[in-house]
């Protein structure tokens, strides 16, 4: 169960990873000035991308309880 729990915790932290660069890409959007349209499709990208590490990050953390159940 050791490996159930340091794969989760991996898959957590690649979660947190993306997480981080969907920040950074909304930062990068709201400084470059972009025009409602563009600034809002950015915008729609990112809110997708947010969505899929959160629930990467939810899946490893998953992992991990079940590991620590299960060990």
């Amino acid at each position: 169960m050791e490996m159930l729990i340091w794969a989760g915790a991996a898959i957590s932290l690649l979660g947190l990873v993306w997480l981080v660069r969907c920040i950074l890409q909304i930062l990068a959007a709201r400084r470059a000035n972009l025009a409602e349209d563009a600034l809002r499709a950015r915008l729609q990208s990112a809110v997708t991308q947010n969505m899929a590490a959160l629930g990467l990050s939810a899946l490893g953390l998953m992992m991990v309880v079940i590991g620590i159940m299960l060990g």
